[in-house]
C-alpha cells in the first residue's frame, strides 16, 4: 500500500471525524427553554397503586427567583462533610457544592455546583412514598427532621454522618428515614424503615427520582471537549443503556421492570445516581413534563413494595451519588455497569480501549506524580509495544529513500506505462528485500488509539485542572499560548521533510502533502493540551526512530543501474 495515500487518508479521515463531531455537537441537549411535547408522568406500578407524584418544585423560566412557598421545600437542614456541602430537606436534596473541584481553574474559585433548585441550573434528588391508602410522604412534603436539627457538620476524625429524619401518618404508620454521608465519600446511603403501629395492613412503594433542566455549557470554541460529553439520563438494567434530552420524547417512553441497576443523570466531569439493592425489583421510568414553558427532564425507579401488618416493620434503602466520575471509587461501589457513567465513547470497544488508557495512565501517575509526565510515560509504553512494527515501518522507508535513483530512473525509461512500471518496482522491491506495506499497521492503529485517548482525556474528571508544567495549568483545556500547537507543526513539518515521496505522487499530492503539517497544527490548536501533548511526544518519538533508520539503512545512496 503507498504509504504517502494511506497517511493522506488517515489525516483526512481524523479530520473528517473531529469535524463531524463539531458539527454533531449542535445537535445536542436542548438549551433550558426548549419546550419538547409534554409526556404523560404516571408511572405504571403494581396493582392501584397510585400515580408517584411529580414535583412541585418544576423549573421556571432562566432567572426567575422561585419563592419558597413555590418550591413547598420541607425544613431546611444543612449539611456539610469533607467533600460536601448539601441543603436539603426530607425528600429532596435541593442543592450540592462539590467542596474539592473549583468551577473554574482560577484561585478562589467557587465550587462546583452539581444540584441546584434555581431555574437556571435546576437539577435535584428526588425521594418518597406512594400508597393505594393514599397516606404516605413524597417528596414535596412529610418528613421533618428528627429531634429538630437544622444544621450538621462532620467533625475532625468522625468518620461519618447521619441525618434522620421521620413521617409519621395518621394510620399509625410511621417511617424513619435517614441520610448518612461519610468522610472522602460521594456515596449518600439512604434507609428507609418503616413502622405499623396501627390496625390494619399498609402498603407502599418507594419511589426515587432525578429531575433537571439540561445544563448550559460552562466551556464554549471549536473543538471544546465538553460539547461533546454525553448529557442525559443513563440507566443500567442488565445492560447500559442511555438517553440525550432531546430524545426523551422521540424515542418514546421507557417502562422497565429491572432488579437492581440505577439510575442516573450525566453531564461532563460528573453525575448524580440513584443505586437501589441488587436484588430489589423496581421500575424505570422516564419522563418530560413542562410547567411555564419549560420541560424538566426526569428518570425515576419505582419500588420496591413493602407490606407491613399491625405491629409489624419493614425497610429499604439505596444509594446516592452525587460527584465526580472518579473511577476508583465508582469501581468501589461494586455494581454492576456503574463503570459505565464514566462515559468515555458509545463504541462498546471504544469504551473498553479507552477504560485501559486509563488504568494504564492511572498506574503511571502514582509513579510520577503528574498527569503530565504520566501522558509522556503512556506514549513512550505504546511506542515501546509497536516498535516491531514501526520500526519495519522505518525500515522500509529508508530503503525507499536510498533507492530513489533508481525508482526515478525506473520512471524514466517505462514513462506513462503504469503496468510495466508497477513490475519493475515489485521486482526491485523483492530483490531489495523491501517491505512497501510494512508501514500501514502500524499508522492504522495509531487512528482508535488517538480518539480513545481523545475520550479519555476529555472525560475523566482525575484531568480537570490538572497542571503539567509552566504555563499548561489544564490539562484537558486547550494552550492558552499556542505553543504546544506550534511545536507540533514543526515535528509534523520536519517529520515530512525526512519523508520520501513515494513512486508516481502527482503534483496534486505533492501539494496536500506539503499543506499537511498546516491543517493538523490549526486544527491541534483547539485541542486540549495533553491531546497535544500526547501527538508531540508520539511524533517526536518517531522522529527520532526514523531518522536513526534513515542513517542506518540509508546513510550511502544506491547508485542508478546502468541502462
Amino acid at each position: 500500500m503507498n504509504q504517502t495515500r494511506l497517511f493522506l487518508i488517515f489525516a483526512w479521515l481524523m479530520v473528517a471525524t473531529l469535524l463531524w463531531m463539531e458539527w454533531g455537537k449542535e445537535k445536542a441537549a436542548p438549551a433550558a427553554t426548549t419546550v419538547a411535547p409534554t409526556m404523560s408522568i404516571a408511572s405504571t406500578v403494581p396493582g392501584n397503586v397510585p400515580a408517584v407524584p411529580t414535583a412541585a418544585a418544576a423549573p421556571v423560566a432562566p432567572g426567575t427567583t422561585i419563592s419558597t412557598a413555590t418550591r413547598q421545600r420541607g425544613v431546611p437542614v444543612t449539611v456539610v462533610t469533607d467533600v460536601l456541602r448539601v441543603n436539603m430537606d426530607g425528600g429532596v436534596l435541593h442543592q450540592a457544592d462539590l467542596l474539592r473541584y473549583p468551577s473554574l481553574a482560577a484561585a478562589n474559585s467557587a465550587p462546583v455546583r452539581l444540584l441546584a433548585d434555581d431555574g437556571n441550573n435546576f437539577f435535584v434528588a428526588q425521594s418518597g412514598w406512594v400508597s393505594s391508602a393514599g397516606a404516605a410522604p413524597s417528596h414535596e412534603a412529610g418528613f421533618q427532621p428528627e429531634g429538630g436539627a437544622r444544621s450538621f457538620q462532620l467533625a475532625d476524625g468522625q468518620r461519618e454522618l447521619v441525618v434522620p429524619f421521620v413521617w409519621n401518618g395518621a394510620n399509625g404508620v410511621s417511617i424513619r428515614r435517614t441520610y448518612t454521608f461519610q468522610r472522602g465519600s460521594y456515596v449518600v446511603q439512604v434507609r428507609d424503615e418503616v413502622r405499623n403501629a396501627g390496625t390494619a395492613p399498609w402498603q407502599g412503594y418507594v419511589y426515587r427520582q432525578l429531575s433537571r433542566v439540561p445544563r448550559a455549557l460552562v466551556s464554549k470554541g471549536p473543538m471544546n471537549a465538553e460539547s461533546y460529553s454525553f448529557q442525559g439520563a443513563a440507566w443500567f438494567d442488565g445492560a447500559y443503556d442511555k438517553r440525550k434530552y432531546d430524545k426523551f420524547v422521540e424515542d418514546g417512553s421507557l417502562d422497565k421492570s429491572v432488579t437492581g441497576g440505577w439510575i442516573g443523570m450525566l453531564q461532563h466531569h460528573f453525575f448524580a445516581a440513584w443505586i437501589p439493592q441488587a436484588n430489589d425489583a423496581s421500575t424505570f421510568t422516564l419522563a418530560a413534563p413542562q410547567a411555564n414553558g419549560t420541560t424538566q427532564y426526569l428518570i425515576r425507579e419505582l419500588g420496591p413494595g413493602v407490606n407491613v401488618a399491625p405491629g409489624g416493620q419493614a425497610e429499604t434503602s439505596a444509594r446516592l451519588w452525587v460527584g465526580p466520575k472518579l473511577v476508583k471509587q465508582i469501581e468501589a461501589q461494586q455494581v454492576k455497569g456503574l463503570d459505565r457513567a464514566v462515559d468515555f465513547s458509545s463504541f462498546g470497544w471504544a469504551a473498553t480501549l479507552a477504560g485501559w488508557l486509563f488504568w494504564v495512565l492511572d498506574k503511571l501517575h502514582g509513579l510520577l506524580r503528574n498527569w503530565g509526565w504520566a501522558i509522556v510515560g503512556l506514549v513512550v509504553l505504546l511506542k515501546a509495544a509497536m516498535y516491531p512494527l514501526s520500526a519495519a515501518q522505518y525500515k522500509s522507508m529508508a530503503k525507499m529513500r536510498k533507492f530513489q535513483p533508481r525508482i526515478k530512473q525506473l520512471q524514466e525509461r517505462y514513462g506513462d506505462d503504469k503496468q510495466k512500471m508497477q513490475m519493475a518496482m515489485m521486482e526491485l522491491y523483492k530483490k531489495e528485500k523491501i517491505n512497501p506495506v510494512g508501514g500501514c499497521l502500524p499508522i492504522l492503529l495509531q487512528m482508535p488509539v488517538f480518539l480513545c485517548l481523545y475520550w479519555m482525556l476529555s472525560e475523566s474528571v482525575e484531568l480537570r485542572h490538572a497542571p503539567w508544567i509552566g504555563w499548561i495549568t489544564d490539562l484537558t483545556a486547550r494552550d492558552p499560548y499556542f505553543i504546544l500547537p506550534a511545536i507540533n507543526l514543526g515535528v509534523m513539518f520536519l517529520t515530512q521533510k525526512m519523508t520520501p515521496p513515494a513512486p508516481g505522487m502527482d503534483p496534486m499530492q505533492q501539494k496536500m502533502m506539503q499543506w499537511m503539517p498546516v491543517v493538523f497544527g490549526v486544527l491541534f490548536a483547539f485541542m486540549p493540551a495533553g491531546l497535544v501533548l500526547y501527538w508531540i511526544t508520539n511524533g517526536s518519538l518517531g522522529l527520532l526512530q526514523q531518522w536513526w533508520m534513515t542513517k542506518r539503512y540509508a546513510e550511502e545512496p544506491a547508485k542508478p543501474a546502468t541502462a
